[in-house]
This record gives structure tokens, C-alpha cells and sequence, in this order.
């Protein structure tokens, strides 16, 4: 009886025992963590002495809940981690299997390489291979390119600039004496509509007579044909230099369009899992990218070298679509093509058969859960693309503003010529007539400042007595 329940308490023990190693509470983990990463905005940057990032922010969370302390330390030869031909690996993952390092955190792609040397966890973001270049390769044209060579603050400014002239115009014609002499009985010839079409007329470089005779006129008719020659010729200018860049876009919506065309360079970054996806891709169309790319030796040596080579133009960069989107975020010029191929993700590296991966896993689905994964991404590549950043070809208002400043002082002449004109014939009358100049010119002014229409069923009531 005594061997019976000695017997049962073995048995129970063992129970008990397997049952504890199941749950992993007795997960063995050190103190204190060796971690290495590698420098890429934003997963992992350098802020003074010390690291932040969205990586430096997922390792924070993961450890308060798995319950460990750590160090970060850079990976010593600046790679992600490759396997040469002897089977040797570099960069976090050979850290990571020499011993070197506890954990390897940064931009991992989890792929049946990297599974098989070092243990992955869970994938903590979703990726995929993408395509990153300039917006005038990839986009089409649109209905009103031909307002592409100026800015709409640049439209809106001539359009003012046009309604102002016309109506200097107008207004002085009336005012000169030279140009409008009898108000009483003569018809002025710059109505508003003609001085609208006269204005255009100069604007489209024809003429659209008559023309002004009052030296007033004349100085406001120069300071708007000065505007619209240098306005016509930065125009042009400007027109011409984006057709000649259409001339030789290429419209690249995704893989198959860049394999079929030779006139844009590509190339991803060299030693990367994307390279290494087109190698083992038995996709005719992913096979003639990567032999294009090892036959012109176009790979870079990292992401910041890509996103600058797509920034110059005339080279689209392949690379992880997660990272291509913070190029986006940072730079207005540049553009992801839709077509995202060979999903995968990105997970924390461990030594293979690592006791407490799970736990890492099990805390990463946590965040994922609780939505802090989405919250850090959302954190981390916020777009500071700025409109004024971006390197456009189109004319900006304030690099006109010379011209309107010459037009400005053009219409403010001439419009004080005209009062000075207006007022030394009021100075003549008022020596005829024995009156003061300011009683003479106030009304000449409202003489020729009220509606011209007014005079007419008075000069219609004198022609009829002449007839009668």
C-alpha cells in the first residue's frame, strides 16, 4: 500500500514538472540581454548618444512584458546578415549564431535561410517588394498639363495682374485729357470691354487697336507688354523643358513594365532578401530583373542610396515596400508603384532553439492585439513631405515678383501722369473761366468718373432738335 501511493506521488510529480516546463514560467532568461541592431530610419536612429526608433520602442514594450533588461549594441560590420558559400553568416544573424548577441532586433525578413541558423519570432510588421521612383516616371498626363509650367498662386497672380491692368486702363483714359478731351460730347474710346480685349490682345502678343494717345496710357501699355514678354517667355520656357522630360518618361506601374523597358535603371540593395527572392524566383519576368540587375551591376549598398539614386531620376529602387513608404513620407518627389509581390515579414532574431522565443512571440501578438504595433508604426512614419520641399519645375509666385513689381510701378505712373495732366488743363481752365483749379478739376473729375451713359439721352434729345 505504501509503494502504491509512493508510486502515485512519482507520477504526480512528474505531471506536475512537465506541466510546469509547458507553461514556460521557467523560461531561463538572463539578467541582462545582449541586443544588436543596425542604423535605418526610422526602426532604429541615433538621438545623441543614445538610440530611439520604432525598433528601440517595440524592444522596450516586448521587454516589460517578457521581464527582462537589456543593452543595445550596433552590429559591427553593418549588415543585416548573409550566407557566404561555406555557410558562414554575416552581420546580426552571425552575431546572433556565434554567440555574440542575445537577440537581433531591427528590419528582419523572416526567410527559410535565416529560420533555419537562428530562431525568428513572430513577425511584428507585414512587408513586401516594391518599386520606388519619381512621380514624372511613373505618372500619367493629365488634361491640364499645359498649366503645369506655373504654380496655381502663379495663375491666380496674372489673373489679378490682368483684371488690374484693364482697369488702369480704363480709368486713366478717362482721366487724360489727351485721351478724352470733350466728356460732354465725345465717345471714349477705352470702354471697359475694350480695355478687357486690349489687354488680352497684348497678353497673346497681338494687337488690338486702338491704341492709347496720352502718354499716361502709353507707360501703362509698356510696363504690360515688358509683363507679358518675360511672362510668355518663362512660360514657354518652362513648357519646354517638362515635354522634353515627357519625351522620355516611361509609364512604370509595376514588374512587368520595368522588365519590358530598358530606359530606366534598377536595381535593389545587394546581399538583400529581396535580391535573393528574384534569384530563386522561377517567374520568367522576376528572373530577367535579377539578371539585368547582375548583368549592369546597378545594386546599391543600402537604402539610402537607392531612395538618392531615385531621387536624380531615371532609376527605380526595389526594395521592402514598408521601408519605400517612409522614403515617400519623406520626400514629395517620390512614388511607390501599387504592386507589392513576395509578402513577408519582419521578426526579432534569436539563437536557435532559444528557450524563451516563444514568450517573444506570445508579446508581440500582445502589442499586434492591442493595437501599440500599429500605433508605433503610425508614430514613426508620419509624413513631414512638405510642399515647399519638393523640387518642381513649375513657376512659383515669388519668382515673379520682380515683374509684378515693374507692372505695379508701371500702372501707379501712369495713372499719376494722368492726374497730373488732368490737373494742369484744369489749371488752363480755371484761368479762362475765373474759377479756383480745385473747383474746375473736382469737376472734371466727376465729370469723367460718372457712367458715360448718362450723357446719352441728352445727346439724344439734341440730335433729334438738329433733325427737327
Amino acid at each position: 500500500m505504501r509503494i502504491s501511493r509512493d508510486k502515485m506521488l512519482f507520477v504526480f510529480f512528474v505531471l506536475s514538472f512537465r506541466l510546469f516546463m509547458d507553461t514556460g514560467l521557467c523560461t531561463a532568461v538572463p539578467t541582462e540581454l545582449r541586443i544588436t541592431t543596425i542604423k535605418q530610419e526610422p526602426y532604429t536612429i541615433s538621438k545623441g548618444s543614445q538610440l530611439e526608433g520604432f525598433c528601440m520602442d517595440l524592444l522596450s514594450e516586448v521587454a516589460k512584458k517578457v521581464g527582462f533588461k537589456y543593452r543595445v549594441q550596433l552590429v559591427k560590420d553593418g549588415s543585416y546578415g548573409r550566407q557566404d558559400d561555406n555557410g558562414n553568416w554575416n552581420g546580426m544573424i552571425g552575431e546572433v549564431v556565434r554567440g555574440e548577441a542575445d537577440l537581433a532586433i531591427a528590419p528582419l525578413t523572416l526567410t527559410a535561410a535565416r529560420e533555419k541558423a537562428v530562431g525568428m519570432t513572430k513577425p511584428f510588421m507585414q512587408t513586401g517588394i516594391s518599386i520606388l521612383l519619381r512621380k514624372d516616371v511613373s505618372e500619367e498626363s493629365g488634361l491640364f498639363d499645359f498649366m503645369t509650367p506655373f504654380t496655381a498662386e502663379t495663375w491666380i497672380g496674372i489673373l489679378i495682374a490682368y483684371l488690374g491692368t484693364a482697369a488702369s486702363i480704363f480709368i486713366v483714359a478717362r482721366l487724360s485729357p489727351c485721351e478724352w478731351s470733350q466728356p460732354q460730347s465725345e465717345e471714349n474710346r477705352f470702354s471697359l470691354l475694350h480695355s478687357l480685349w486690349y489687354t488680352a490682345g497684348a497678353l497673346t502678343l497681338q494687337g488690338a487697336g486702338p491704341h492709347p494717345r496720352a502718354l499716361s496710357g502709353r507707360v501703362i501699355c509698356c510696363s504690360w507688354w515688358l509683363f507679358t514678354v518675360v511672362l510668355l517667355a518663362c512660360y514657354f520656357s518652362n513648357l519646354s523643358s517638362s515635354r522634353s522630360q515627357e519625351s522620355s518618361q516611361l509609364m512604370v506601374k509595376g514588374f512587368e513594365d520595368l522588365a519590358n523597358q530598358d530606359t530606366i535603371e534598377y536595381g535593389c540593395l545587394a546581399g538583400s532578401s529581396t535580391l535573393a527572392f528574384f534569384k530563386n524566383s522561377n517567374n520568367p519576368v522576376y528572373r530577367r530583373i535579377f539578371e539585368h540587375m547582375e548583368r549592369t551591376k546597378s545594386l546599391v549598398s543600402s537604402m539610402d542610396e537607392g531612395v538618392r539614386r531615385a531621387r536624380e531620376g531615371h532609376f527605380a529602387f526595389i526594395g521592402e515596400s514598408v521601408s519605400l513608404d517612409l522614403a515617400v513620407a519623406r520626400h514629395c518627389e517620390l512614388v511607390r508603384a501599387h504592386e507589392v509581390i513576395g509578402n513577408r515579414g519582419y521578426s526579432i532574431a534569436t539563437a536557435f532553439g532559444s528557450p524563451f522565443i516563444k514568450n517573444l512571440s506570445v508579446a508581440i501578438l500582445q502589442l499586434s492585439e492591442a493595437g501599440e504595433l500599429a500605433y508605433l508604426q503610425s508614430k514613426w512614419w508620419a509624413s513631414s513631405c512638405m510642399a515647399d520641399k519638393a523640387r518642381s519645375s513649375a513657376g512659383h509666385l515669388h519668382s515673379f515678383k520682380g515683374m509684378f513689381l515693374v507692372l505695379s510701378l508701371g500702372l501707379g505712373l501712369g495713372a499719376l501722369l494722368a492726374v497730373l495732366e488732368l490737373t494742369s488743363k484744369s489749371r488752363r481752365s480755371a484761368g479762362e473761366l475765373r474759377k479756383s483749379c480745385c473747383t474746375v478739376l473736382t469737376e472734371e473729375l466727376s465729370l469723367r468718373l460718372r457712367n458715360i451713359n448718362a450723357n446719352t439721352p441728352q445727346e439724344n434729345v439734341d440730335k433729334d432738335k438738329e433733325k427737327a
